[in-house]
């Protein structure tokens, strides 16, 4: 898969910048030429230079070493949450293919019920009470964004689960997690690791959302967010304090897009065909 991802065309750009992104944020102690939180008020301000090749902020701050810590912000808020999405959501679709009747009625419409809803809108209702914090953001996100994972491991679940080696499995008396889970499960995951990847960057632009209204990750810790928010009170005469965080959030988003759309080629049989 990797060998392949890499001689694709659009999925060799899009590993190719994930993989210098988490890179950049595991060093970010190393790679950042200032400290982020420190304050130089003789420097406000100060356009791109060699000295600060993304200028200064309104307290002096470098704007590169904020934009190397947002990345590890982006990252973990992205991951982690779909990490929780991911969990909640191959657990009831897979019950919900497999045991089928009152269990898949009853998850179907707990889906039903959680799409009625606007996701940014029930996001922002559960963290108005809720204290703004990474964490708080993580859990939210992640608990707000399963259905569409469900309802994939669901589709999988109900082709699956009538095919000869599952049939073979229930003769020989194997045990219904062992068949779930081993045997069911790894032929579903595809179409979830291409959800996976394109959910990371639908992450990443509902935190930036959140901490550019405020909700999200506070001030001083720097978040590619509340960057913009900082920026936009300054935009007519410092421009790079909203471009540059709008750019790193365009970037990681599109390449975290590039790579689940090769993916799914990939694990297509008709698409890697053709």
């Amino acid at each position: 898969m990797f060998k392949d991802l890499m001689r694709h065309p659009l999925g060799g750009m899009g590993l190719g910048v994930v993989t210098l992104l988490v890179v950049v944020a595991a060093l970010a102690p190393v790679i950042a030429p200032y400290n982020p939180y420190a304050i130089d008020v003789e420097h406000v301000l100060e356009p791109p230079s060699l000295a600060h090749l993304c200028g200064t902020d309104l307290l002096g701050r470098d704007v590169l070493s904020r934009l190397i810590y947002g990345a590890r912000i982006s990252l973990e808020v992205g991951i982690l949450a779909v990490g929780i999405s991911l969990a909640i959501g191959v657990v009831l679709g897979a019950l919900a293919g497999y045991f089928g009747g009152l269990v898949d009625s009853l998850i179907s419409r707990a889906i039903d019920i959680m799409l009625c809803f606007p996701t940014i809108f029930l996001i922002l209702a559960v963290i108005a009470y809720l204290e703004p914090s990474i964490v708080n953001i993580m859990i939210v996100i992640g608990l707000t964004s399963w259905m569409g994972v469900a309802r994939l491991v669901r589709a999988e679940f109900l082709s699956l689960k009538e095919r000869e080696f599952v049939l073979a499995e229930k003769a020989l008396g194997a045990s219904t997690p062992r068949i779930i889970f081993y045997h069911i499960l790894p032929n579903a995951l595809p179409p979830v690791l291409v959800s996976a990847t394109l959910g990371v960057g639908s992450a990443i632009l509902v935190e930036s959302a959140l901490s550019f209204l405020g909700l999200g990750v506070q001030p001083p810790t720097p978040s590619w967010g509340n960057m913009l928010t900082e920026g936009k009170e300054t935009l007519e005469i410092a421009w790079w304090l909203s471009v540059f965080p709008g750019l790193a959030i365009l970037v990681t988003v599109l390449a975290f897009n590039l790579l689940g759309e090769a993916i799914q080629e990939l694990t297509d049989p008709r698409k890697r065909t053709r």
